[in-house]
């Protein structure tokens, strides 16, 4: 009996086609634009009311993209051509290499191109020219040079580590039309021959046609045939095409992460019974990153070293700090290692309890995102068999499994629930495997207080009309598909413009999209301001004002003991001498914090930044003095 009859988990090279996507490390990318005297003469009315050629929304489109692919995927390669162009690059090619001179390797995008490429409107014209480069009377065939160039800049780089892509911008859906007879067919089949060849190589060709509003981008007149488009597909690629150009001019700043994989782990099952597992993140907090202290001369990176010193004699300690806990007014002492002994808890791997029952399992169970594990055969050999016998069977008995998992220093208590495939006719949506939730402990759980008024004792209860009115406000204000991926973290999107900005030496920041803020303009409807109103009215009466100056004075103040026993440990210390004497490192940063807090400054960073701050502050107060 096969325990994989369906060949679910299978893992071999018949299905590396279709993982190799999410394995890419960079994208390769060559952007192919048509120069043609018509992507100039053509005019579209722009969502900034100003009429442009189809050349300069190309252009804006590229330079839009590579501001957010710097930031995306920082370690990606592009280059830029322009076919149908007066100047070339090579004789009879009628194209220009825009960032990769004589054919050579790809850029990586920098700000210096970014900045360069944004100028290039200005002086095309003088410096590269347009003409048509396919006419009847000459058998110039600058489409198929163009794609035989883009595929010769990508002809390096393995195609299972990197993606190599082919974006084509052009506004003709004929480029063979001027010519007749066996001269059209011959350079019409020598140029699908081209884009095939590119393919086969794995590079990918794609279309991005524009045309004006009233006109319609005929793709059977030549460019069906280039992309294989038939049937239903042909229908629907303008629209997808269309949206992929908005996509490539509004595209999020945020940075990918290819490489999904934790680590690999083992799980213990029983004694004597181990199997080995790969670890997944499925969601991961994204942050600015880290900061990078600089040389106010040379701009080289600080490297930062720590000394211990005795506070007798100033002398350095050599040796290894040990480290004390107080208990009954005894100093305890513990080495380092003694230390790390203490916390050591866990020995990493995943170690299996018990089952439950699924519905001990509680959704307010879950704090913190799940990893996804899936069974591996690299080192441990039948891991995938013992693993898809506990995932049937957990399916089966509708169970979970409660397992021990942790580093040597955190251990958590997961539960292990296995899912089975979710598909839908366009494919897996989600793949069999099982679903490690992290549980809480008993002292991380904290009950709910329930209060009552001080007064008559009374715990307040809704009326009926007043859960009506709350129940027809709801159904107003009703979020359509909502999805979390519809809303960027706003603090991070500010974080990445004011980068670009300063790189590029933009005058402005640009415009941020906060998405994070409430329809007004939805808010305002009658409807919803009619359900609001009501609301109010069966709660608060008609006696109901509202407060709109929330002042500082009205919001909740912190508790004043902080601020005097830091006050207390401030007056202790000679803040000036210490300074002067270099001993401010001495000090513990809770001693630290001490001084910024009487003097109303922030306590937040490191020891070497609260340092900084206090030696900045005593300077500006000699000043003021």
């Amino acid at each position: 009996m096969d325990i994989d009859p369906d060949d679910v988990f299978r893992d071999d090279e018949e299905e590396d086609d279709f993982y190799q996507e999410r394995n890419f490390t960079k994208e390769m990318v060559v952007y192919l634009v048509d120069a043609s005297p018509k992507m100039f003469s053509t005019s579209c009315h722009s969502e900034d009311n100003i009429d442009s050629s189809h050349f300069e929304i190309v252009v804006n489109v590229i330079a839009e993209s590579m501001k957010t692919q710097i930031i995306n995927r920082s370690y990606d390669e592009v280059a830029i051509c322009f076919y149908n162009t007066r100047e070339e690059e090579f004789s009879g090619c009628q194209l220009y290499v825009y960032n990769v001179p004589e054919r050579d390797d790809l850029d990586r995008i920098t700000a210096t191109l970014i900045k360069e490429f944004g100028c290039i409107l200005s002086t095309f014209n003088k410096q590269i020219g347009s003409k048509f480069g396919i006419l009847s009377e000459t058998r110039d065939n600058s489409l198929y040079n163009a794609l035989w160039v883009a595929q010769a800049l990508l002809r390096k780089g393995s195609a299972k580590r990197a993606e190599k892509r082919i974006l084509l911008f052009t506004n003709e859906d004929d480029p063979f039309g001027c010519l007749k007879g066996v001269m059209k067919i011959d350079m019409m089949r020598t140029t699908l021959q081209r884009a095939q060849d590119a393919q086969d190589c794995g590079i990918s060709v794609e279309l991005l046609p524009l045309s004006k509003p009233d006109e319609d981008f005929k793709l059977s007149n030549f460019y069906a045939d280039l992309l294989g488009l038939e049937g239903n597909d042909l229908a629907e690629f303008k629209t997808i095409a269309a949206e992929r150009l908005e996509d490539m001019k509004g595209q999020l700043r945020k940075r990918f992460f290819w490489k999904r994989k934790v680590k690999r782990i083992y799980f213990i099952i029983a004694h004597g019974v181990s199997i080995e597992v790969n670890t997944y993140a499925l969601v991961r907090s994204s942050n600015p990153g880290g900061i990078t202290w600089l040389d106010s001369v040379t701009n080289l990176p600080i490297k930062v070293d720590r000394s211990f010193f005795c506070s007798d004699t100033g002398a350095q300690l050599q040796g290894p700090v040990k480290r004390f806990q107080t208990y009954k007014n005894q100093n305890i002492m513990f080495s380092a290692d003694e230390v790390s002994e203490i916390k050591r808890v866990s020995s990493g791997n995943l170690r299996l309890l018990g089952f439950k029952p699924l519905s001990c399992l509680k959704d307010y169970h879950n704090i913190r995102p799940s990893t996804f594990i899936f069974p591996s055969d690299e080192e441990v050999m039948g891991s995938t068999r013992v693993f898809i016998a506990l995932h049937r069977s957990m399916l089966r008995l509708k169970r979970f499994a409660v397992a021990f998992y942790g580093s040597s220093a955190h251990s958590q208590l997961v539960a292990l629930v296995a899912q089975d495939e979710i598909g839908t006719s366009g494919g897996q949506v989600e793949p069999h495997g099982m679903y490690m939730i992290y549980l809480p402990y008993s002292n991380d759980i904290r009950s709910i207080e329930e209060r009552i008024s001080e007064n008559n004792h009374v715990v307040p209860r809704a009326t009926e009309a007043q859960i009506k009115c709350a129940t027809s406000l709801v159904k107003r204000i009703d979020l359509k598909d909502f999805s979390v991926c519809q809303f960027s973290n706003p603090a991070l999107q500010r974080h990445y413009a004011v980068l670009q900005a300063l790189a590029l030496g933009e005058d402005e920041m640009p415009e941020i999209k906060d998405e994070t803020l409430p329809d007004e303009e939805g808010l305002s409807r009658p409807g919803i301001v009619k359900a609001l109103e009501d609301f109010k009215l069966s709660v608060y009466g008609s006696n109901y004002e509202e407060e709109t100056d929330l002042t500082s004075s009205k919001l909740p103040k912190k508790r004043k003991g902080g601020a005097d026993d830091a006050s207390d440990i401030y007056a202790k210390y000679d803040w000036s001498a210490l300074a002067d004497q270099g001993k401010l490192s001495n000090l513990t940063v809770e001693q630290l914090k001490c001084y910024l807090m009487t003097n109303s400054l922030p306590v937040s960073g490191k020891k070497e930044a609260l340092i900084s701050r206090i030696l900045a502050h005593m300077d500006l107060s000699v000043v003021g003095c």
